[in-house]
């Protein structure tokens, strides 16, 4: 099965991203694998304090992935598969697709502020010579109806 990666962080735009991968994966019969990504800077505390502060970031993003699953299964009929890795972002996620041959797509949402798309977006548009999959840009200002027409 085909599936559409798609990236879980705290930005606006991650919210098309999810929609656009979800509403993709239901009308292709494809699926969908949303990847988090905890930064290393985050932990370089005490050995016991780094842990928890590890165990907490966990816990936020599986509270995070929850309300996009739940969202995906009631109203696409997807059920998303969660996948947590450790590192800088960009390596990450070309390492996840690289590992799972079943990933045809990287769905990556573009920010609207003037500075641009968003350091995902622009460092992987960059690479996007050399990837092995597609990346699909949603403009995070695209509205749900907007979405669902293009889907």
């Amino acid at each position: 099965m085909r599936k559409f990666l798609v990236v879980l962080d705290e930005s606006r735009e991650c919210l098309n991203a999810m929609r656009f991968a979800a509403m993709r994966a239901a009308k292709t019969g494809g699926g969908v694998q949303i990847l988090a990504i905890i930064r290393p800077e985050e932990f370089n505390h005490w050995i016991g304090v780094g842990d928890l502060m590890r165990d907490e970031a966990r816990e936020r993003i599986e509270a995070h992935f929850e309300v996009f699953a739940k969202w995906m299964r009631d109203k696409q009929g997807i059920d998303p598969e969660l996948v947590i890795r450790e590192g800088e972002p960009v390596p990450e996620i070309l390492a996840q697709i690289r590992e799972d041959p079943e990933i045809g797509v990287l769905v990556l949402g573009a920010g609207t502020e003037k500075s641009g798309p968003g350091p995902l977006v622009s460092q992987l548009s960059r690479a996007s010579g050399t990837l092995p999959v597609p990346i699909t840009i949603v403009p995070g200002g695209l509205s749900k109806e907007q979405l669902e027409a293009i889907t």
